[in-house]
């Protein structure tokens, strides 16, 4: 959420100017007008700085660069990722960079196929998005009859029976669940016959340098670079690594333990 990191980034960078002002101006001066008996007492607004700005540049810091927790909105990860889950990002997998600009300042790798990544679509600039790496810079994608090709090599596929969904979920009961054999990275991905994205989202991209294409696992309910083209590599903010937490407001508001610590494929 751009929102709440400029926040973030505005308070920390206030307490701390509050705080080092202080210290080189004000705090003598306080001194010096006490006298030796007297106490000199710290403005209000000068303890609370103090008191803030270490934390908030330590939640800053660990945000940034670290781990960053997102919450997952929308159905097109099923059945990898449901609604309600909790995810920690890997900030440093794809390189270090500056909050607000998400602009790299140091290289730490790049995306492998079949990362799952949090990225802003360039369509979204604001919004914070999450997909799979399907292709890599210079790869032909294809999907076509609900299968993906990569460099003209169809991956397998194996079913894996009926989809049964949970909660906001519950919609997608119904569909196929199939496992991927994306190589070295088989993960499960949904499909349905009655879906309206079908005739819309086949056909071949060859990715450009510089930029990947991303696709949900949920095929025919994610919005990906099927429609709107390919994710820059500028526009990426990290790799989702694990579930900590789900918590599905629409079934009677319970948290499901048996998503705690799952790992994403």
């Amino acid at each position: 959420m751009v929102w709440f990191e400029t926040i973030l980034v505005a308070l920390t960078a206030l307490t701390g100017l509050i705080w080092l002002l202080d210290k080189l101006f004000f705090a003598k001066r306080r001194l010096a007008a006490a006298g030796v008996l007297e106490e000199a007492r710290e403005p209000v607004v000068v303890d609370y700085a103090k008191a803030f700005f270490p934390i908030l540049a330590l939640v800053l810091g660990l945000r940034s660069f670290v781990g960053e927790p997102f919450r997952i909105p929308s159905s097109s990860m099923m059945p990898t990722l449901l609604i309600g889950d909790f995810i920690l990002v890997n900030k440093f997998a794809y390189g270090l960079r500056w909050p607000i600009t998400n602009k790299k300042f140091l290289d730490n790798g790049e995306p492998e196929r079949g990362d799952v990544v949090v990225f802003r679509p360039p369509h979204h600039p604001r919004e914070d998005w999450i997909k799979r790496v399907v292709g890599l810079p210079g790869d032909t994608v294809g999907y076509h009859d609900n299968k993906v090709t990569v460099n003209g090599k169809e991956l397998p596929y194996r079913a894996e029976g009926v989809y049964q969904g949970t909660g906001q979920g519950a919609r997608e009961t119904g569909a196929t669940k199939l496992t991927e054999g994306m190589p070295g990275r088989p993960h499960f991905v949904l499909e349905r016959e009655d879906s309206p994205f079908i005739p819309q989202g086949e056909g071949d991209w060859t990715v450009p340098a510089g930029h990947y294409f991303v696709m949900g696992d949920n095929r025919d309910n994610s919005e990906d670079s099927r429609f709107w083209g390919f994710l820059p590599e500028a526009n990426l903010r990290g790799k989702a690594i694990l579930v900590w937490m789900n918590f599905d407001w629409s079934a009677d508001r319970k948290v499901d333990v048996s998503r705690l610590g799952t790992r994403i494929p």
